[in-house]
């Protein structure tokens, strides 16, 4: 999918809408998915200081119904300018009328990968007959409640034969990202994206999951209907798709898309 406009335009907006310490500056509410966690750490920052904007974030699973979960917030009506989160989800939010579809723009790729309490052995995960032996392996596994984590409780393990094998030992992480269960010692094996196992300094990554049994993500970003701060917030939107911001996406874990110039 095309960015709202070309990178350098992009950039050059950010400058316009928001040159440091003028009377534009924003303060932009972005609600988004954890995959962002550890790319956001270096591209709030930089944009805030580019433009002059501060931007506030509440970080949730694109899924699930816990109080952190985006549907959950956005349910309630918690202020919000810009939504990140997997694709499917921001769709179904537009079909509802509370994001517009012009707006909608893919951030990213976002793939399922393994994760062990730092020092711990790292398992193969390589194939699908070594994942599988990894999970059975495993004294615990721990997924999310988002997407990914609804694939793996669902799909994955069914896929796999391994359903009733992983009832007993299978567990849901809420409230925190996976690899915090596991940095901690709580879940053996942990399961998620990529980019949320590595944002966390306590896991040892084990690799992808293998293409047969791999979950690709699209990450898009959306606008509110009623966002306070529009034109703030598809700057912001038009910065995480610029050639600036790509080489921080890229190291977070996330897979970068092809957009045309």
């Amino acid at each position: 999918m095309k960015a709202l406009i070309g990178p350098a335009a992009a950039l050059g907006m950010i400058a316009a809408t928001g040159p440091s310490g003028s009377a534009s500056a924003a303060e932009i509410h972005a609600i988004v998915s954890g995959a962002l966690t550890g790319a956001f750490r270096e591209l709030a920052p930089q944009f805030e200081k580019m433009s002059g904007h501060k931007v506030t974030i509440a970080w949730g699973p694109s899924s699930g119904h816990t109080a952190d979960a985006i549907p959950v917030r956005i349910q309630k009506k918690e202020p919000v300018d810009v939504l990140i989160m997997v694709g499917p989800a921001l769709d179904n939010l537009i079909k509802e009328g509370k994001f517009t579809a012009e707006s909608r723009v893919h951030i990213a790729d976002s793939k399922l990968g393994a994760g062990v309490r730092k020092g711990a052995p790292k398992p193969d995960v390589s194939t699908v007959a070594a994942l599988k032996q990894a999970l059975l392996s495993a004294k615990s596994v721990g997924y999310s409640e988002g997407a990914s984590g609804v694939y793996i409780a669902t799909k994955l393990f069914k896929t796999l034969g391994i359903e009733n094998e992983m009832a007993g030992k299978a567990k849901q992480v809420t409230g925190e990202l996976v690899g915090e269960a596991v940095a901690r010692g709580e879940i053996d094996l942990g399961l998620q994206q990529v980019s949320e196992l590595i944002a966390v300094s306590g896991v040892d990554f084990a690799g992808p999951l293998p293409d047969q049994a791999q979950l690709v993500s699209p990450i898009v970003a959306g606008v509110a209907q009623d966002a306070k701060e529009r034109d703030a917030a598809k700057a912001f939107v038009d910065f995480l798709v610029s050639d600036a911001a790509a080489p921080a996406i890229r190291k977070s874990g996330l897979e970068t898309v092809a957009r045309a110039k």
